[in-house]
């Protein structure tokens, strides 16, 4: 396969820019976007350059496109996902993958069976600034992690810690490559019947902790994932897509100031995340291969981020 023919479901705040980058894609062939809002579905589609056609049924598409990418409410991802999956259609869905693990489960078991791709879009994967950053993470010792942004009532129905935590979630699992083996959290309801804001300390099995706080009770974003290991101090701006390393200057085994300490940072390409990242799902389409965030992660990242909704302190 060398050209991939695509469909986006769901155009709302970021299914519109998935549809955007599929259809300039040189590996995509966008042929529709699916909304049940047929007008906004209609403009997007008008602007596209691949001019895809518009339907408000995802069921047309089996039969005619060989992967989709599922930016419906979070609800709906089970129902959409499974019968495409079952006709033999590769899916990227957002995060996160459902709303439980069973469901999720059920999508993984689904795409071995027939041999097609699961994706899902923990877009904080393809950040280049993540992407320059991970080589250097070697043994986290401890990690605290800030997602902080203006609330939004789109969102009031989901939670922080779905809605905003979870990437950061999978980003732990990415970084510590090990499993949790305790956490406590503690949230409040602020500003909706959800938790606007929440405060988790995680323990893994090799004994690295890290506090992770998502909020959408702040007027300003701040995106910051902060990384200290025996070797280095690793800081990491998601927003602004850059990062700094910290580290004693070769040959010092002592520091005495500020000047036994190398500060690196590097240039980082300006490339738009959700690019990488459909870039990823494409390739995966056509080599066959394993997608850089798998079914099986995103169930992982589901699953942690339900038993903290289960035990959070109010």
């Amino acid at each position: 396969m060398s050209m991939v023919k695509t469909a986006v479901i769901g155009v709302g705040s970021l299914g519109q820019h998935h549809a955007r980058i599929l259809g300039q894609h040189p590996d995509s062939v966008l042929e529709f976007i699916v909304d049940t809002d047929e007008k906004r579905a209609g403009k997007i589609a008008k602007a596209n350059p691949a001019n895809p056609a518009v339907i408000t049924d995802f069921a047309q598409l089996i039969g005619k496109v060989n992967a989709a990418v599922i930016a419906a409410p979070t609800q709906f991802h089970y129902k959409i996902a499974k019968p495409l999956l079952e006709s033999g259609i590769h899916c990227l869905v957002e995060k996160p993958i459902t709303l439980s693990v069973e469901e999720a489960q059920k999508l993984i078991e689904t795409a071995q069976k027939n041999n097609v791709i699961l994706q899902v879009g923990h877009v904080e994967r393809f950040n280049p600034a993540v992407i320059a950053a991970a080589p250097y993470v070697n043994n986290p010792r401890f990690i605290e992690v800030n997602r902080l942004g203006p609330y939004d009532p789109r969102t009031a129905h989901i939670g922080v810690v779905l809605d905003l935590m979870i990437h950061d979630l999978d980003m732990l699992f990415y970084l510590v490559k090990d499993k949790v083996v305790s956490f406590e959290a503690h949230g409040a309801k602020i500003l909706s019947e959800t938790e606007d804001i929440a405060k988790v300390r995680l323990k893994f099995a090799n004994g690295c902790v890290a506090d992770v706080s998502a909020s959408r009770v702040s007027i300003e974003k701040y995106r910051r994932i902060r990384i200290f290991q025996p070797d280095a101090y690793i800081s990491i701006d998601y927003a602004g897509k850059n990062f700094k390393m910290y580290t004693k200057k070769e040959g010092k085994e002592k520091i005495t100031s500020l000047l036994d300490i190398d500060i690196k940072k590097p240039k980082i390409p300006s490339n738009e995340p959700l690019f990488y990242e459909l870039d990823n799902f494409l390739k995966s389409v056509i080599e066959g291969k394993k997608p850089m965030v798998s079914g099986e992660q995103g169930r992982d990242a589901v699953e942690l981020a339900l038993n903290i909704l289960k035990q959070m302190v109010f």
